[in-house]
């Protein structure tokens, strides 16, 4: 198949996830174009199956800000005509589902029976509980829903909350996140931990785009409540607007020498493969993907039971999970878990069998499977 993905090239789920997809079909033969204002970060070397087309807009003095998604609808329409793309997979209702949408459209003097593509989307969290949520943009969000050929969900979850603040008219299926559990494997690296100066101690980590949803603060404050009574070093990966408070919130508790501020970081294997606890205390998490890819390298996760987390962590088995904002049970779970070597072990190893579940190749198969039901259909309509 010939597909087009058209997703975030920044930090955070939705990219990796789309990125990975992209690479591990092109691995299996299949033609792969990403459509994007940037590389994805995951993009990695070099593969003679994918192409990356930048996405630039115009920027006009009469305008306050550039036309991305109509930039993004006419590079879609330009490649999908040349390329003869058979599907086009729009990571996030808006924009790319409607820049998708939009490209079909500029495509149809071309092909009338609107089959130069069949358009899939894929909800990924924010486009439906941040951006859908947004009443200006509710009716937005409904549409691309409605007019895509086929739509996915991360999770039960977030299937659930999109018919319940849309009803939409189109069924949606759920194809959870997954992880490459060849890549994510524990691995100790003994010159990483000298050079982060970790020691012998626990380390702690948290991986995100610093987003509010993610709550860093209660991140510091579990991290705070557990060094006085544990040797360890908390690694916060990633950056976004909720670190510069996160750094003043450190200093001013005094723990500065216990806590590295890495920034993005792509290769995270090595980093989790020396850690011993993953922090997610947010307080909604479609899926949580950072989550999972800790889990494949044994780490165990103290997260919420909120959204996504509870249908892959159990609680008491992968970790635990608290309420959101509950940082006193955050910070017993954590200390109860760094302590009991046990225990430790135990849910490290659950872990490890948990996230095969979600291996990459499994869930590949199933967007296959779902690209090509599109695509009988798009037969079957055309005359």
């Amino acid at each position: 198949m010939k597909i087009g993905i058209s997703c975030h090239h920044t930090y955070g789920g939705s990219g990796a996830v789309a990125t990975e997809l992209g690479k591990a079909l092109a691995s299996k033969g299949h033609t792969v174009h990403f459509f994007s204002q940037g590389a994805p970060f995951r993009m990695g070397s070099f593969s003679p199956n994918i192409f990356y087309h930048e996405v630039e807009a115009m920027h006009y003095p009469l305008f306050d800000c550039p036309f991305h998604s109509l930039a993004l609808a006419s590079k879609i329409a330009e490649v999908a005509w040349y390329e003869e793309l058979d599907v086009v997979h729009a990571h996030y209702a808006i924009p790319h589902a409607m820049s998708a949408m939009l490209a079909r459209q500029m495509l149809e003097d071309r092909c009338p029976d609107a089959s130069c593509f069949r358009l899939a989307t894929t909800l990924h969290g924010t486009d439906i509980t941040v951006v859908g949520a947004d009443s200006s943009m509710q009716a937005a969000v409904r549409l691309v829903i409605n007019k895509s050929d086929g739509v996915t969900a991360v999770s039960e979850y977030l299937k659930d909350e999109t018919v319940r603040m849309f009803l939409p008219k189109k069924d949606i299926a759920v194809i959870p996140n997954f992880v490459d559990t060849s890549l994510f494997t524990r691995s100790v690296n003994p010159d990483l931990r000298k050079e982060l100066g970790l020691g012998s101690g626990k380390t702690v980590i948290h991986i995100s785009n610093f987003r509010p949803v993610k709550c860093i603060g209660d991140i510091v404050k579990v991290f705070h409540g557990l060094v006085d009574s544990i040797d360890a070093t908390l690694l916060l990966v990633g950056d976004g607007p909720e670190r510069s408070e996160a750094e003043t919130q450190v200093r001013r508790l005094g723990i500065t020498s216990r806590v590295r501020f890495l920034g993005k970081i792509n290769e995270i294997v090595p980093l989790l493969s020396v850690s011993d606890l993953m922090l997610m205390p947010s307080n909604a998490e479609s899926f949580g993907l950072a989550a999972l890819e800790a889990m494949a390298c044994g780490v165990p996760v103290i997260g919420t039971d909120v959204g996504g987390f509870p249908e892959f962590i159990e609680d008491g088995r992968h970790g635990f999970l608290c309420r959101p904002g509950d940082v006193a049970s955050m910070t017993g779970r954590a200390r109860q878990l760094l302590s009991d070597g046990g225990m430790w072990h135990a849910f490290s190893d659950a872990c490890v069998l948990q996230a095969r579940r979600y291996e990459t190749a499994l869930l590949v198969d199933r967007y296959e499977a779902f690209y090509r039901e599109l695509m009988q259909e798009g037969k079957r309509k055309s005359p």
